[in-house]
């Protein structure tokens, strides 16, 4: 009896004193993976439902799968609702990170059977819905912008780099970094809920071999976050193995690639900060053989020690 009371005092006098530890334990979003794989399988496209622990106001990150993973997600019992619904009225929006198709393709084909709502991205990314998927020689224009005649299902927001902006209908906020993926600009999404951040990023390539600073602007601006623990998790993506080439990249990452720039990103936030931070990797290119390599080698190489997580389609990451 006294060894029982003396270790309740123990857990008591922990509580007490470093009480920031339940709240980093906390979670404090809930992430549904509807599509987690670049490459060939359709049916496993990027696309991400993201909202606050509790609440069902989502926001989609990217939208290349979508009825096929909500169908998934529902059958996994992360929802009590139909896919229909899930669709319809949970997903309050999408933020699209650039216009590769396998980033939107279910936002297209869902078009139809979809409710009004917002889409988000930078100016040349909705240029491309007005003049090449929302046209009605490739589909039919459901936003309110482009080709006549306008169906007005989907507003589009266009987002200006580092400027916060409110995600309608939900209880979050986005500042949007723009990123290299080969000769295309891609965007990282930073998401706000009250005083907790995610930050999602759509494809890019490494600093080095894109010869530019994004990476470099985002991490530096990422920083404050990690060091004060506000900032949950990293989406990001890792493509290939490391013996992909860099003249093959194509503005994607390996597993070699992403170490590097997250030893650069450790460089703002001081030594043996990322210890522990969850890192979600996403855009795995299939086969499947390549898959494995890529998981591998990112924990042979993983001397930060990161958490790293590898989403599965329909299956709830809380964070």
């Amino acid at each position: 009896m006294r060894l029982v009371n003396r270790t309740l005092l123990a857990g008591f006098f922990l509580w007490i004193c470093f009480p920031s530890f339940a709240q980093q334990t906390k979670s404090v979003f809930s992430l549904v993976p509807l599509g987690v794989k670049g490459g060939i399988d359709e049916s496993n496209l990027s696309a991400y439902m993201l909202a606050p622990k509790g609440s069902n106001n989502y926001v989609c990150l990217d939208a290349g799968t979508l009825h096929y993973g909500i169908e998934k997600a529902v059958a996994n019992k992360i929802f009590n609702v139909p896919a229909e619904q899930v669709l319809k009225k949970y997903i309050k929006g999408y933020l699209i990170s650039h216009s590769h198709f396998d980033h939107l393709a279910g936002l297209i084909i869902n078009s139809p059977d979809d409710t009004a709502k917002n889409i988000y991205a930078f100016a040349d990314c909705i240029e491309t819905f007005k003049t090449h998927y929302f046209t009605w020689k490739s589909w039919a224009n459901f936003a309110d912008e482009g080709e006549a005649p306008q169906l007005k299902k989907y507003h589009y927001v266009t987002l200006v780099p580092e400027k916060e902006t409110k995600i309608a209908n939900t209880e979050m906020t986005v500042k949007a970094f723009p990123l290299s993926h080969s000769n295309l600009t891609s965007t990282a999404f930073l998401i706000r809920s009250e005083d907790n951040y995610l930050l999602y990023l759509g494809d890019t390539g490494p600093d080095e071999v894109e010869k530019s600073h994004n990476l470099d602007t985002l991490w530096q601006a990422m920083a404050p976050l990690i060091r004060a623990k506000k900032l949950k998790a990293i989406m990001i993506e890792v493509s290939f193995p490391d013996e992909q080439p860099d003249r093959a990249l194509f503005g994607h990452l390996t597993p070699k690639w992403l170490m590097n720039e997250l030893h650069q990103l450790e460089k703002f936030t001081g030594p043996d900060s990322m210890r522990g931070f969850n890192l979600i990797v996403t855009h795995v290119k299939p086969p499947q053989k390549s898959i494995e390599k890529i998981k591998q080698e990112l924990g042979a190489e993983n001397d930060l020690h990161l958490n790293l997580i590898y989403p599965q389609q329909g299956i709830k990451i809380d964070l």
